[in-house]
Protein backbone atom coordinates (compact mmCIF):
# COMPACT_ATOMS: atom_id res chain seq x y z
CA UNK A 1 0.00 0.00 0.00
CA UNK A 2 1.38 3.38 -0.96
CA UNK A 3 0.99 6.83 0.55
CA UNK A 4 1.82 10.24 -0.88
CA UNK A 5 4.46 12.35 0.85
CA UNK A 6 5.88 15.84 0.44
CA UNK A 7 9.69 15.90 0.59
CA UNK A 8 11.29 19.18 1.70
CA UNK A 9 14.88 19.79 0.64
CA UNK A 10 17.45 22.40 -0.31
CA UNK A 11 20.26 22.52 -2.81
CA UNK A 12 23.14 24.55 -4.17
CA UNK A 13 22.36 24.65 -7.89
CA UNK A 14 25.90 25.33 -9.14
CA UNK A 15 26.59 21.74 -10.24
CA UNK A 16 23.16 21.11 -11.77
CA UNK A 17 21.34 21.93 -14.97
CA UNK A 18 18.26 22.97 -13.02
CA UNK A 19 15.69 20.88 -11.16
CA UNK A 20 13.90 18.94 -13.89
CA UNK A 21 15.34 15.75 -15.38
CA UNK A 22 16.56 16.04 -18.96
CA UNK A 23 18.77 14.02 -21.28
CA UNK A 24 22.53 14.53 -21.28
CA UNK A 25 22.57 16.78 -18.20
CA UNK A 26 22.79 16.22 -14.44
CA UNK A 27 19.79 17.65 -12.59
CA UNK A 28 18.63 17.75 -8.99
CA UNK A 29 15.56 15.63 -9.77
CA UNK A 30 17.73 12.89 -11.30
CA UNK A 31 20.07 12.75 -8.29
CA UNK A 32 17.16 12.72 -5.81
CA UNK A 33 15.29 9.97 -7.67
CA UNK A 34 18.41 7.81 -7.87
CA UNK A 35 18.95 8.15 -4.11
CA UNK A 36 15.33 7.25 -3.32
CA UNK A 37 15.39 4.26 -5.67
CA UNK A 38 18.56 2.97 -4.04
CA UNK A 39 17.08 3.15 -0.54
CA UNK A 40 13.56 1.93 -1.36
CA UNK A 41 14.69 -0.56 -4.02
CA UNK A 42 12.10 0.65 -6.52
CA UNK A 43 11.70 3.63 -8.85
CA UNK A 44 10.32 6.69 -7.02
CA UNK A 45 9.28 9.44 -9.47
CA UNK A 46 9.30 12.95 -8.03
CA UNK A 47 7.09 15.89 -9.01
CA UNK A 48 8.53 19.23 -7.94
CA UNK A 49 6.76 22.40 -6.87
CA UNK A 50 8.25 24.08 -9.91
CA UNK A 51 11.28 24.31 -12.14
CA UNK A 52 14.51 26.08 -11.31
CA UNK A 53 16.96 27.01 -14.06
CA UNK A 54 20.59 25.94 -14.30
CA UNK A 55 22.61 27.31 -11.41
CA UNK A 56 19.59 28.47 -9.39
CA UNK A 57 19.51 27.49 -5.71
CA UNK A 58 16.72 26.39 -3.37
CA UNK A 59 16.59 26.97 0.37
CA UNK A 60 13.21 25.22 0.44
CA UNK A 61 12.04 23.09 -2.49
CA UNK A 62 9.14 20.64 -2.26
CA UNK A 63 8.41 17.53 -4.31
CA UNK A 64 5.79 14.83 -3.92
CA UNK A 65 6.36 11.09 -4.15
CA UNK A 66 4.34 7.93 -3.63
CA UNK A 67 6.10 5.58 -1.21
CA UNK A 68 5.14 2.70 1.10
CA UNK A 69 2.56 3.76 3.67
CA UNK A 70 4.70 2.41 6.50
CA UNK A 71 7.77 4.47 5.53
CA UNK A 72 9.76 5.63 8.57
CA UNK A 73 10.17 9.22 7.39
CA UNK A 74 12.73 10.21 10.03
CA UNK A 75 14.95 7.28 9.07
CA UNK A 76 14.50 8.02 5.38
CA UNK A 77 15.57 11.65 5.90
CA UNK A 78 18.66 10.43 7.74
CA UNK A 79 19.58 7.85 5.11
CA UNK A 80 18.97 10.21 2.20
CA UNK A 81 21.29 12.80 3.70
CA UNK A 82 23.98 10.14 4.10
CA UNK A 83 24.00 9.18 0.42
CA UNK A 84 23.06 12.46 -1.27
CA UNK A 85 25.94 14.73 -2.33
CA UNK A 86 26.90 17.60 0.01
CA UNK A 87 25.06 20.15 -2.14
CA UNK A 88 21.61 18.57 -1.59
CA UNK A 89 20.00 18.24 1.86
CA UNK A 90 16.61 16.83 2.87
CA UNK A 91 15.03 18.65 5.82
CA UNK A 92 11.78 16.73 6.23
CA UNK A 93 9.16 14.40 4.78
CA UNK A 94 5.46 14.93 5.51
CA UNK A 95 2.48 12.69 4.85
CA UNK A 96 -0.16 14.35 2.67
CA UNK A 97 -3.47 13.48 1.04
CA UNK A 98 -3.08 10.97 -1.78
CA UNK A 99 -4.31 13.49 -4.35
CA UNK A 100 -2.02 16.28 -3.11
CA UNK A 101 0.19 17.83 -5.78
CA UNK A 102 3.43 19.65 -5.01
CA UNK A 103 3.05 21.97 -7.98
CA UNK A 104 -0.66 22.54 -8.46
CA UNK A 105 -1.63 22.77 -4.77
CA UNK A 106 0.96 25.42 -3.90
CA UNK A 107 -0.71 28.74 -3.06
CA UNK A 108 2.47 30.85 -3.05
CA UNK A 109 6.17 30.72 -3.82
CA UNK A 110 8.93 33.05 -2.63
CA UNK A 111 12.26 33.85 -4.26
CA UNK A 112 15.17 36.04 -3.26
CA UNK A 113 17.82 37.58 -5.50
CA UNK A 114 21.08 38.83 -3.98
CA UNK A 115 23.31 41.60 -5.33
CA UNK A 116 26.46 43.24 -3.98
CA UNK A 117 27.77 46.72 -4.71
CA UNK A 118 31.40 45.82 -3.93
CA UNK A 119 33.59 42.84 -4.75
CA UNK A 120 33.07 40.01 -2.25
CA UNK A 121 35.14 36.81 -2.28
CA UNK A 122 32.57 35.13 -0.01
CA UNK A 123 29.44 35.93 -2.02
CA UNK A 124 30.95 35.65 -5.48
CA UNK A 125 29.00 32.44 -6.24
CA UNK A 126 25.71 33.60 -4.76
CA UNK A 127 25.39 37.28 -5.62
CA UNK A 128 25.38 39.46 -8.71
CA UNK A 129 27.78 42.39 -8.54
CA UNK A 130 26.27 45.76 -9.51
CA UNK A 131 27.60 49.32 -9.60
CA UNK A 132 27.86 51.14 -6.25
CA UNK A 133 25.60 53.97 -7.46
CA UNK A 134 22.70 51.65 -8.34
CA UNK A 135 19.45 53.43 -7.39
CA UNK A 136 17.58 50.94 -5.21
CA UNK A 137 14.93 53.50 -4.30
CA UNK A 138 13.99 53.85 -7.97
CA UNK A 139 13.99 50.07 -8.37
CA UNK A 140 11.59 49.76 -5.45
CA UNK A 141 9.23 52.31 -6.99
CA UNK A 142 9.32 50.33 -10.23
CA UNK A 143 8.80 47.03 -8.40
CA UNK A 144 5.58 48.39 -6.88
CA UNK A 145 4.09 48.46 -10.38
CA UNK A 146 4.13 44.65 -10.41
CA UNK A 147 1.15 44.68 -8.02
CA UNK A 148 -1.00 46.40 -10.65
CA UNK A 149 -0.70 43.68 -13.30
CA UNK A 150 -1.31 39.97 -13.73
CA UNK A 151 -0.06 39.30 -17.28
CA UNK A 152 3.74 39.00 -17.18
CA UNK A 153 4.40 37.83 -20.73
CA UNK A 154 7.21 40.41 -20.94
CA UNK A 155 9.18 38.50 -18.31
CA UNK A 156 8.50 34.95 -19.52
CA UNK A 157 10.78 32.62 -21.41
CA UNK A 158 9.49 32.35 -24.97
CA UNK A 159 7.75 29.27 -26.40
CA UNK A 160 6.89 27.55 -23.12
CA UNK A 161 4.04 25.08 -22.68
CA UNK A 162 2.06 27.08 -20.07
CA UNK A 163 -1.58 27.91 -20.78
CA UNK A 164 -1.53 31.36 -19.18
CA UNK A 165 1.06 34.01 -18.34
CA UNK A 166 -1.04 35.40 -15.50
CA UNK A 167 0.45 35.58 -12.00
CA UNK A 168 -0.55 37.48 -8.86
CA UNK A 169 2.45 39.18 -7.24
CA UNK A 170 1.84 39.82 -3.54
CA UNK A 171 5.27 41.12 -2.52
CA UNK A 172 8.18 42.62 -4.48
CA UNK A 173 10.82 44.80 -2.83
CA UNK A 174 14.54 45.38 -2.42
CA UNK A 175 15.93 45.47 1.13
CA UNK A 176 19.40 46.23 2.39
CA UNK A 177 21.02 43.12 3.86
CA UNK A 178 24.50 44.48 4.67
CA UNK A 179 26.91 47.32 4.00
CA UNK A 180 27.29 46.40 0.33
CA UNK A 181 24.51 43.84 -0.02
CA UNK A 182 20.89 44.05 -1.19
CA UNK A 183 18.24 41.37 -1.62
CA UNK A 184 15.22 41.47 -3.90
CA UNK A 185 12.35 39.44 -2.42
CA UNK A 186 9.31 38.49 -4.49
CA UNK A 187 6.27 36.34 -3.72
CA UNK A 188 3.45 35.26 -6.06
CA UNK A 189 0.91 32.51 -6.50
CA UNK A 190 2.98 31.18 -9.41
CA UNK A 191 5.96 32.19 -11.56
CA UNK A 192 6.66 31.85 -15.25
CA UNK A 193 9.89 30.32 -16.51
CA UNK A 194 12.75 32.80 -16.16
CA UNK A 195 10.34 35.38 -14.71
CA UNK A 196 12.26 36.47 -11.60
CA UNK A 197 15.59 36.76 -13.40
CA UNK A 198 13.95 38.78 -16.19
CA UNK A 199 12.28 41.10 -13.68
CA UNK A 200 15.58 41.63 -11.83
CA UNK A 201 17.44 42.26 -15.08
CA UNK A 202 14.87 44.89 -16.07
CA UNK A 203 14.82 46.52 -12.62
CA UNK A 204 18.61 46.83 -12.80
CA UNK A 205 18.16 48.90 -15.96
CA UNK A 206 16.02 51.24 -13.85
CA UNK A 207 18.65 51.27 -11.12
CA UNK A 208 21.36 52.21 -13.64
CA UNK A 209 19.27 55.02 -15.11
CA UNK A 210 18.90 53.17 -18.42
CA UNK A 211 15.11 52.87 -18.08
CA UNK A 212 12.54 55.12 -16.43
CA UNK A 213 9.87 53.87 -14.06
CA UNK A 214 7.24 54.60 -16.71
CA UNK A 215 9.44 52.72 -19.15
CA UNK A 216 9.26 49.74 -16.79
CA UNK A 217 5.46 50.04 -16.85
CA UNK A 218 5.52 50.11 -20.65
CA UNK A 219 7.57 46.91 -20.72
CA UNK A 220 4.87 45.14 -18.70
CA UNK A 221 2.01 46.54 -20.75
CA UNK A 222 3.58 45.80 -24.13
CA UNK A 223 3.89 42.09 -23.29
CA UNK A 224 7.07 41.69 -25.36
CA UNK A 225 10.06 39.85 -23.91
CA UNK A 226 12.34 41.69 -26.32
CA UNK A 227 11.59 44.99 -24.54
CA UNK A 228 12.61 43.74 -21.10
CA UNK A 229 16.17 43.54 -19.81
CA UNK A 230 18.47 40.55 -20.04
CA UNK A 231 17.94 37.80 -17.49
CA UNK A 232 20.09 38.31 -14.41
CA UNK A 233 22.58 35.55 -13.53
CA UNK A 234 20.97 32.41 -12.10
CA UNK A 235 23.47 31.73 -9.32
CA UNK A 236 22.20 34.70 -7.28
CA UNK A 237 18.59 33.44 -7.29
CA UNK A 238 17.18 31.24 -4.53
CA UNK A 239 13.77 29.66 -4.07
CA UNK A 240 13.15 30.34 -0.38
CA UNK A 241 9.67 28.97 0.28
CA UNK A 242 6.57 27.19 -1.01
CA UNK A 243 3.28 27.37 0.88
CA UNK A 244 0.32 24.96 0.87
CA UNK A 245 -3.15 24.96 2.46
CA UNK A 246 -3.14 23.29 5.88
CA UNK A 247 -5.70 20.71 4.72
CA UNK A 248 -3.09 19.30 2.31
CA UNK A 249 -1.35 17.53 5.20
CA UNK A 250 -2.42 14.51 7.21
Amino acid sequence: MTQRYFIYFSYDGAAYHGWQSQPNAVTVQQVMEEALAKLLRAPVPLTGAGRTDAGVNAACMVAHADMPADTDTAQLVYKLNKILPPDIAVSGIRKVKNDAHARFDAVSRRYSYRVVTAKSPFLRRYACRVMPDTDFEAMNRAAELLYEYTDFTSFSKLHTDVKTNNCKVTHAAWRKAGDNEWVFEIEADRFLRNMVRAIVGTLLLVGRGKMSIEGFRAVIENKARSEAGDSAMGEALTLVGVEYPSETFL
